[in-house]
């Protein structure tokens, strides 16, 4: 049987959904672009307080004049990762809206849940936007603090990731509620 061409019916009706997707990828590409800027993430009431505590630490001022943003600790760079951190983060907007977590009293309230949901993520990704900027293979250890040097230097360090100590670097450690194992912060997180 020889491979009929197409119609020009379609190929037109291919086009227009060539035209029509690549117009929706744009807009969405463009969205998740527009929502990763650092305004648009301290626009909700409910991340005041993160973004006042990120500001007192060395992502936000520092020494080489370099800063992170929300976006680069929070939303990966690879489309499809992002795209999924982007449903993700829609639990947050929903919560805001309905006034689960819009004061800084319901915000804390919540916050080692919300904490718990991220570090999960993070020890899921091996810390993966941690390490769009620190790389075990470029440290200077000896530059670091003895007790740091040791331990990013340390073989044994496998199997633990960036949030696994850090955890408190740029915004607040929640304080644990009473019945949860330390090991596992999430285990009871809703």
């Amino acid at each position: 049987m020889l491979l009929q061409c197409p119609s020009k019916k379609s190929v037109c009706i291919g086009l227009i959904i060539f035209f029509i997707g690549g117009i929706g990828f744009a807009a969405l590409d463009g969205a998740m672009a527009y929502t990763s800027r650092m305004e648009f993430c301290v626009s909700c009431h409910s991340m005041k307080t993160n973004y006042t505590e990120y500001k007192q630490t060395l992502h936000y001022k520092n020494a080489s004049g370099v800063r992170t943003t929300c976006a680069d600790c929070h939303v990966p760079k690879a489309f499809f990762p992002k795209l999924h951190s982007k449903v993700f983060a829609l639990r947050d907007v929903f919560y805001e809206m309905l006034g689960t977590i819009d004061s800084e009293e319901k915000f804390e309230a919540k916050r080692w849940q919300m904490a718990s949901r991220v570090w999960d993520k993070m020890r899921a990704n091996d810390s993966r936007e941690c390490r769009t900027c620190h790389d075990y293979q470029f440290m200077q250890f000896a530059e670091q603090s003895s007790r740091a040097g040791k331990k990013h230097n340390r073989t044994d360090m496998r199997g633990k990731t960036c949030i696994d100590c850090h955890s408190g670097v740029v915004h607040e450690e929640p304080l644990e509620p009473e019945g949860f194992a330390l090991e596992s912060p999430s285990q009871n997180a809703g």
